[in-house]
């Protein structure tokens, strides 16, 4: 457990940073300039997700390791995979210049609201409830945040980047049903 709270608490930490403290942000991206910012960004967003990803691993492989906080309903097993594939298709738009990116705003976060409140869903002990919660929480805040602020989405928008976003967002999840999930998990979703 305590690799999976270490990733949580380095990649919360610097995403909440971020989203918190935007001044303090700018003037440390100023001061490094924006590609080492960046890189140095996206270094520790690594190794958050690493130490997340080992933690969360190494629990899952021992189901004794973490107690049930709730029993979820096995029909929500559905409605996880519905909210997943709309996911994949949300972080698809966030990539192009379409409608859906208009029309959403924030599709990248949005599209991990409905990744992580899904899995919620679907499961219910506390390395769960720790990791998507904490994907949940990030997600949420920035969406908020960045309606407080007006960010949104200025461009004229194509229906070919909503295609592809649909047609990128369906592969996606079709990797991680039928390939992440069984073989690299060891939890196939389909039974």
């Amino acid at each position: 457990m305590g690799y999976l709270i270490s990733g949580i608490i380095i990649f919360a930490g610097e995403h909440f940073y971020s989203m918190l403290l935007p001044h303090h942000r700018d003037g440390l991206k100023l001061r490094l300039g924006e590609g080492p910012y960046k890189g140095l960004y996206s270094l520790v967003s690594l190794v958050g997700v690493g130490l997340m990803i080992w933690g969360f691993w190494t629990i899952s492989s021992d189901p004794a390791v973490s107690d049930y906080i709730y029993v979820p309903a096995e029909s929500m097993r559905h409605v996880t995979m519905l909210l997943v594939l709309l996911a994949f298709i949300c972080l698809g738009a966030f990539h192009g210049k379409g409608y859906l990116k208009l029309w959403l705003r924030n599709p990248f976060s949005i599209g991990i609201v409905l990744w992580s409140f899904g899995h919620l869903l679907s499961n219910g002990r506390l390395h769960d409830i720790l990791l998507f919660g904490t994907f949940l929480i990030l997600a949420v805040l920035d969406i908020v945040l960045s309606t407080v602020r007006g960010k949104k989405p200025s461009h004229e928008p194509n229906v070919r980047s909503d295609v592809v976003a649909v047609i990128v967002g369906v592969v996606l999840y079709a990797v991680f049903l039928f390939g992440f999930h069984p073989y690299v998990l060891n939890l196939p979703v389909i039974r």
